[in-house]
């Protein structure tokens, strides 16, 4: 990760990096099927007029064109920019061959013209789960959707990290119980607090008219609520006094409640209920989530979501749903840059093939391919020179077995990390489970 590359903010793994980029997607799949989500894949790009219906981010949104392109003969066409917003449109367009309540998982590159910085790219990996109704979803699937992910995670060698949970309608509702009306503008400030700090915040909230200072004081102590448990609920109401309570307050209230106590009895120890979360896009609409490594706070969220009613429409049917999404490349730039996650070897490869000669070429490939039938990943030497050299490529390449034919045809096998050589049946032979393919380990000292 120390390299630099031709292009800023584009990734572009040596072999082992993508060794551990794979693990990571093979594992996120694993679990995402294991609780009934179906794989999907959008186009790359949509109109824009499409991708700017929801968020501000026109200034993020790379424009694709032909060179030699008319102007005004098609529709003016983006990369997208997340997930959330292409799937909207997909399941409009799907709705009748769907099922509902649909459970998709889908992992795939998406562009932002961010400025690249640690753990920002202009080119990235998310995967997405989301769980979308037809004209209604059950609360129960923001509970969900949450323990898939963390479960998820869980199955990664990331360490320690915590699902922070708040709101929107409990947000919005305070607010207004406290005499805020452009609650859009408070959410926007407050999502700002970890990148400004308060101080900027309440100034922001203050000079734009959004906010008293006294209101905006308020906004603030809402936003520096913490609990791991549902202690939040007292807190909120200490804040408000003898204030009415807004209605939509209260329902925000009893749902993030239902979540917090809920994963705290599934994933205990992987939430906490965090009233500073407010997320800038503006199709969330209750739960909000954001996903911290412990220890690596600084690299922002890893995993961020929420509940949107009305993301997707068609007339007057809706499709409400809830989601999360990881950004996969961000995750793995870390792991790799701090050793957090390596490849046992180079290459898939477990087996390396010898030549004696080069007219054992043939001979080779009827060994290799005997043993590839039974499930191993094996490389043939592609010229025959000194076993020296053969054996400190292989070494190289982090393939830890050799397997040379003799003259008479019998076999032998080299493990050239321990120096034992032994006969072998290609036939029978295997090698044990975790040298058949390369092994991720937590840390590259194991």
């Amino acid at each position: 990760m120390a390299r630099t590359t031709s292009l800023s903010g584009f990734t572009e793994w040596l072999p082992e990096e993508r060794l551990v980029e794979l693990h990571v997607l093979d594992t996120l799949r694993e679990v995402f099927e294991r609780h009934g989500f179906g794989s999907i894949e959008s186009r790359a790009v949509e109109t824009i007029d499409t991708l700017l219906q929801k968020g501000e981010i026109d200034k993020e949104i790379y424009a694709v064109s032909r060179l030699q392109e008319e102007d005004g003969k098609e529709a003016r066409l983006a990369l997208h920019f997340d997930l959330t917003v292409p799937f909207a449109r997909y399941v409009v367009e799907n709705a009748g061959h769907l099922d509902f309540p649909f459970r998709r998982y889908q992992i795939q590159k998406v562009w932002r013209g961010e400025r690249p910085q640690d753990g920002r790219f202009r080119e990235f990996t998310q995967a997405d789960i989301d769980l979308v109704g037809d004209g209604a979803l059950p609360f129960r699937s923001d509970v969900e959707i949450a323990l898939v992910m963390a479960q998820a995670l869980e199955a990664l060698p990331i360490g320690d990290f915590m699902l922070r949970v708040n709101n929107r309608k409990l947000s919005e509702g305070f607010y207004r119980s406290i005499g805020l009306t452009d609650t859009t503008a408070v959410l926007r400030a407050i999502d700002k607090l970890e990148k400004i700090g308060a101080q900027k915040v309440a100034e922001e909230l203050t000079s734009t008219g959004a906010a008293t200072p006294a209101q905006a004081q308020q906004a603030l102590e809402l936003a520096q609520i913490r609990a791991t448990d549902t202690s939040f609920v007292a807190q909120v109401r200490g804040l408000l006094g003898d204030t009415a309570a807004d209605e939509l307050l209260e329902a925000g209230l009893a749902e993030l409640e239902e979540v917090v106590a809920e994963l705290n009895k599934r994933v205990p120890g992987r939430v906490t209920a965090d009233l500073s979360i407010a997320r800038g896009l503006d199709y969330y609409t209750g739960t909000v989530y954001e996903t911290v490594l412990l220890g690596h706070e600084s690299l922002g969220s890893v995993c961020s979501g929420g509940r949107y009613e009305s993301l997707a429409s068609k007339g007057k049917r809706s499709f409400p749903g809830v989601g999360l999404s990881i950004g996969v490349t961000r995750l793995i730039s870390r792991i790799l840059a701090e050793g957090g996650l390596s490849a046992t070897r180079k290459v898939p490869a477990a087996v390396y093939v010898a030549l004696r000669s080069d007219e054992d070429w043939g001979a080779a490939q009827d060994v290799a391919d005997t043993l590839r039938a039974r499930g191993l990943n094996v490389e043939v030497a592609l010229k025959a020179e000194k076993f020296g050299k053969q054996i400190r490529h292989a070494d190289r390449r982090g393939i830890p077995y050799v397997w040379f034919t003799d003259d008479d045809g019998a076999h032998e096998v080299k493990d050239i990390r321990s120096g034992d050589q032994f006969s072998a049946d290609p036939a029978s032979w295997t090698p044990p489970a975790d040298d058949r393919l390369p092994r991720i380990v937590e840390s590259a000292t194991d």
